[in-house]
């Protein structure tokens, strides 16, 4: 009973997806035969509602300056790369796609990228060279970078005013951190202020690999697992200990069904792990005062995995001189720059990431600059071609000991050993 039931919801979920395609395919040659003058190119985008309202004028200012052609904008909100897969598959995906450095890598050693190498050689120089290297493969570059993603630790300074607390700066180290915050959390105690926590506290190996990095440890290195040295075993541990030792982060059930960022929106988190992606959402809603610092310094520095999201040309697109024309405008100064403004990405381009428009002290955060410092010591994060399933391997694994139920040193066993080994 059990295997008919999980057979019939992949059938369904099969069927939806190739509705999904079917969809897709039949507004494609409407559209087509309605603008037969032009040539339409398709692009396709995960992101925001805000986000697709500052893409929205972009292309269509593209649109205008190129009156021969007309883009079709794929919005796709939620399962981007599974829907994605699907339209490859189904040799209908998109002309230009945006993508990240988690699942570019499957497209690229299929040759399903086209390779940009030549085309953009001249521009190659106005980004960060960490931008280039987590978009290219063997050399070549398949991805245009648009953004960057580091990690910064967001603190709320009320609080630390508050409880009188020095605010931690640029060469604090991961003993500081620990410091601060169980002294934090002792004054909330004092203070009888419950549900109040020093920290943030996410599981996905997004949030706890800096530790790893920053003590000279990591989960995968040059098609290795190192996930099993005494670098990494020691700081899994530190960071299950935040919770389950120093209990000042809090548990699953504690944070309840609250995402780490409403805890901080709250006033409930004195500091928060996390990425430039919340800017927009803390100037406008939070009602207190915050920054952002460096992730502190371990034994290897201030460690922290570099990750790019940006566009790329479908290798069957029968389009590709249109195709590159979009991704020069979209990856121009002007577009990066609207993009800048809203708060939301870390320029690849150097030029806009050091302009005002991303530095003015008049928006927070204030310390801008933080997350430029981040890039000069963080690493592209290393990644496989089943880095999602590696991900997973690890969600589940880990599970116990951010629990509190097990110690590291139990959970990274041979068996977990093996399957990471059998999927890289």
């Amino acid at each position: 009973m059990k295997k008919f039931v999980a057979v019939l919801v992949v059938f369904v979920l099969l069927i939806a997806l190739l509705v999904f395609a079917g969809v897709f395919a039949t507004d494609f040659v409407d559209k087509k035969k309605e603008n037969c003058q032009k040539t339409l190119i398709t692009f396709s985008a995960w992101g925001s509602q805000s986000e697709v309202e500052i893409l929205k004028p972009l292309l269509k200012r593209f649109e205008e300056q190129n009156s021969d052609i007309e883009v079709k904008f794929l919005h796709i909100p939620q399962n981007y790369f599974q829907k994605l897969h699907l339209l490859f598959a189904s040799r209908l995906a998109p002309d230009v796609v945006f993508v990240n450095n988690f699942y570019s890598l499957k497209y690229i050693k299929a040759g399903l990228l086209e390779d940009l190498s030549e085309e953009f050689k001249a521009q190659k120089s106005l980004y960060f060279d960490k931008a280039i290297q987590s978009s290219s493969y063997q050399n070549r570059l398949y991805v245009i970078p648009r953004d960057l993603s580091v990690l910064v630790v967001y603190y709320n300074k009320d609080i630390f005013d508050k409880y009188k607390i020095a605010y931690p700066d640029r060469g604090w180290t991961l003993e500081d951190f620990l410091k601060t915050a169980i002294r934090l959390q002792e004054l909330f105690a004092k203070n009888n202020e419950k549900n109040v926590y020093a920290v943030g506290y996410e599981t996905d190996m997004l949030y706890w690999l800096p530790f790893l990095f920053s003590s000279g440890g990591g989960v995968i290195e040059d098609e290795r697992v190192v996930i099993q040295t005494q670098e990494s075993v020691k700081m899994l541990q530190f960071y299950s200990d935040l919770c389950n030792k120093y209990h000042v982060a809090p548990s699953k059930s504690q944070s309840a069904s609250l995402t780490m960022g409403q805890l901080f929106l709250q006033g409930r988190l004195a500091m928060q792990i996390s990425g430039r992606w919340l800017v927009p959402k803390y100037r406008n809603d939070a009602n207190f005062d915050w920054d952002i610092v460096n992730f502190p310094y371990g034994q290897a520095g201030s460690v922290v995995g570099l990750d790019s999201s940006g566009y790329a040309i479908s290798g069957a697109s029968e389009h590709k001189s249109e195709a590159i024309r979009l991704v020069k405008f979209l990856s121009s100064k002007e577009s990066v720059t609207e993009l800048t403004k809203s708060g939301l990405i870390v320029p690849a381009r150097r030029d806009v990431a050091y302009s005002d428009i991303f530095l003015s002290s008049q928006n927070k955060p204030e310390n801008a600059k933080a997350f430029l410092e981040t890039i000069e010591h963080a690493r592209p994060t290393p990644v496989c071609e089943n880095y999602q399933k590696i991900n997973d391997v690890l969600n589940k694994a880990l599970e116990p000991l951010f629990l509190g139920e097990k110690r590291a040193r139990d959970v990274v066993n041979s068996d977990l050993l093996m399957e990471l080994d059998d999927n890289l």
